[in-house]
């Protein structure tokens, strides 16, 4: 049986991108977060939480970018240009958050500089980030298999929608990452986030998931026309289960539950955008397969992903295995 390449490398860089999400959502929250935290102590617990894996979070967004300009070039020509600007941003706010782990343990009296360039890093990059989400999911001009829209195609009420709605969730990742990975006064201020974040991610979920079908008539006949329809009641069925895990474990004081089930949200909301892309790469105009590079050049790079796939798997479990467990205040970045 021959293999469906483009549909494999689809996969997995649908699961590349998906990891970065819900692994760099909770950094990039925690980052959000940052200005609300009261003291400089609290502030560095903060930080110590995510210092030890942050920077391998980020493996994945190579994956996700790499893969689609080696095994889908003609979609990688075509988001590129359309995307320029949310994506040069998101790139300079992921560079400031970067170097703001480092610059803010030694320098001193610019300290504060850093502690806003590790916020304004993590708020920039997470909502441009939703904003080339956005703009995506309502679709990009082609034309003769080359982009055919302008500069600012991009920006519209939908993306800045899409934009703030990434800001309030990874909020609530980033606020139930510290209720699981803290105690004392970071712990209750977490909680107390999670439990208003949780409110406002449901509601902009809602509000961005009964926009979406009005932009495409294929994502209203996919969410809407049977069989597909089952998805209407299944996913948000699911959704709801999640938030009731959530609640259920600030309430009772399991640490670790409101975190996992607001990782399976993301993880729903991950799904509910495949379903409504499938088969496209570049909706409404490219599929999988017409952005797809020659097979024999996909079979070659499937043969890479293969044997390196798991050793970055195997890295990030080790990583969370060793680095588990409360962060003891007491404790330095290095």
């Amino acid at each position: 049986m021959e293999l469906d390449l483009p549909f494999i490398w689809a996969a997995l860089i649908a699961v590349g991108v998906l990891s970065y999400v819900v692994l760099d959502g909770f950094d990039l929250g925690v980052g959000i977060l940052f200005p609300a935290l009261k003291s400089e102590q609290d502030r560095d617990l903060a930080m110590n939480t995510v210092a030890p894996v942050w920077d391998g979070n980020e493996t994945w967004l190579i994956l996700g970018g790499g893969g689609l300009y080696a095994v889908f070039p003609l979609a990688y020509a075509t988001i590129l240009p359309a995307l320029y600007a949310p994506l040069i941003a998101m790139l300079i706010g992921l560079v400031f958050r970067g170097v703001s782990f480092e610059f803010r343990w030694r320098t001193k009296r610019g300290k504060f500089l850093w502690d806003w360039g590790f916020a304004g890093g993590s708020i920039l990059a997470t909502f441009s980030q939703g904003v080339a989400l956005g703009a995506l999911v309502q679709g990009i001009d082609v034309v003769d298999r080359a982009y055919a829209g302008g500069w600012w195609n991009w920006l519209t009420p939908f993306s800045v929608l899409t934009g703030l709605a990434l800001l309030v969730g990874y909020t609530l990742l980033g606020s139930t990452w510290l209720v699981m990975k803290t105690d004392g006064p970071v712990r209750d201020f977490a909680r107390e986030i999670a439990g208003r974040a949780g409110i406002v991610t449901l509601l902009m979920i809602g509000l961005v998931s009964a926009l979406t079908p009005s932009l495409n008539p294929v994502y209203l006949e996919r969410w809407f026309a049977w069989p597909t329809a089952a998805f209407s009641i299944v996913v948000p069925a699911l959704v709801l289960i999640c938030v009731w895990a959530l609640y259920r474990g600030l309430a009772r004081g399991r640490d670790a539950q409101p975190f996992i089930a607001a990782q399976a949200l993301f993880v729903l909301c991950f799904i509910g955008i495949g379903i409504s892309f499938y088969p496209y790469m570049v909706p409404p105009s490219l599929t999988i397969w017409d952005a797809a590079g020659p097979d024999a050049s996909l079979g070659f790079l499937l043969v890479g992903a293969v044997v390196l796939l798991p050793v970055v798997l195997g890295y990030t479990a080790y990583a969370y295995w060793i680095f588990r467990g409360k962060v003891d205040p007491k404790e330095g970045y290095h």
